[in-house]
């Protein structure tokens, strides 16, 4: 059995199709070859955790690259091959949880043969990734007792932001929200400062999906720096890499994913207003719309974040310290990276309306918060 498996897979390192539907054709004649076929898929798996993907990069990768079928056979792979672990790594259960959970429909044994090598020709060609954490098996820090009060607080805050059809309240619900960011920073720094730890600079990938891609980066980008991390964008493989305290990198991505939806949804009604006045919808003005967005929020994220701080300049040092730590292993990381230019259409009103929406979600500090 492993023979004719062996025989199969050597397609998978074939530049052309044809030897892809020879090698099907094997394994659909071979029904006894099914367990061992889904064993060599969970090895892959296995392979590539050591390499330094996790379960959401993947799924990412599959989704860009293939089909939905393809996509519910990596589900069930990762699935199969993380539940034989006592433990898992610090997020990794949510990015399991978020996998999907719909069954296909029947196939042929030809057409799952094909999907089953196509999906396998993906994963072996996938290369090496910087590890952003441990990899399943390894040795875990103690887990955490349930989600910091802060960080609970903090998604409450973004929850009714993003639920809410008054621009106002979203504005004063989500600068609470960066507040909160960064005060927590500050007691961070305190604690360095009072106990020094060894704790260093930890990463995390968020994935940055098209269309507008380059737009949502700049906007991760801005989040980050407002709250002492770094993030560097894989244009390739569809994610940015965040780097930062441990105590900053999950309220950054709740941050950037909620200023998304509401940048998306600003972006829905400034259309409805363009059909309304005679205007078509355009890709330039959704480019646009979302490069202001990006723009106008990183000012103000990090004008919040400053005003905070200057309300302790005692802790500044300490705040400096840690961002050079991360700096430091930012440049560790990706010793490498590069700028890139902005490549979008220019649009003045869908800039007009972007700039306008960061100021609706925006941080200003001189308004009140809302509880």
């Amino acid at each position: 059995m492993s023979t004719t498996i062996d025989k199969a897979f050597e397609a998978l390192y074939a530049s052309d199709d044809g030897s892809l539907d020879t090698a099907a054709s094997l394994l659909a004649a071979t029904p006894g070859a099914d367990a061992e076929l889904s064993r060599r898929g969970e090895e892959f798996v296995r392979t590539l955790w050591v390499r330094g993907w996790q379960p959401a990069d993947l799924m990412r990768m599959a989704r860009r690259e293939l089909s939905d079928e393809h996509v519910r056979l990596l589900a069930g792979l990762i699935r199969s091959e993380t539940a034989g672990y006592e433990r898992l790594p610090h997020r990794w259960q949510a990015q399991l949880d978020a996998l999907d959970a719909a069954e296909g429909r029947p196939t042929d044994r030809f057409s799952r043969a094909t999907a089953v090598l196509e999906l396998y020709r993906l994963l072996v060609r996938l290369p090496r990734l910087d590890a952003v954490g441990p990899v399943p098996g390894e040795a875990l820090p103690p887990a955490a007792a349930g989600e910091p009060r802060m960080l609970t607080r903090i998604r409450a805050l973004l929850a009714k932001a993003e639920a809410t059809g008054y621009p106002e309240e979203a504005e004063a619900l989500t600068a609470k929200a960066q507040e909160l960011m960064a005060r927590h920073s500050l007691d961070e720094a305190t604690l360095a400062v009072g106990a020094p730890s060894p704790e260093t600079p930890g990463a995390i990938r968020i994935g940055v999906e098209p269309p507008y891609e380059q737009a949502k980066a700049i906007l991760l980008d801005a989040v980050a720096t407002a709250n002492h991390c770094r993030a560097v964008w894989n244009e390739t493989y569809g994610f940015s890499t965040v780097v930062g305290f441990e105590a900053d990198l999950d309220p950054v991505e709740l941050l950037h994913t909620s200023l998304l939806v509401q940048g998306t949804a600003a972006m829905t009604r400034a259309e409805a207003e363009q059909r309304a006045g005679g205007r078509k919808r355009t890709k330039s003005f959704r480019q646009s719309f979302f490069l202001a967005y990006a723009n106008r929020l990183g000012a103000r994220l990090s004008a919040t974040s400053r005003r905070v701080a200057a309300e302790a300049p005692t802790l500044l040092p300490a705040l400096a310290s840690r961002e050079v730590a991360v700096t430091a292993r930012t440049d560790e990381l990706f010793p490498e990276t590069r700028t890139t230019r902005v490549r979008a259409a220019w649009d003045e009103a869908g800039w007009t309306h972007g700039a306008t929406a960061a100021d609706a979600a925006g941080l200003h500090p001189n308004r009140p918060h809302l509880p």
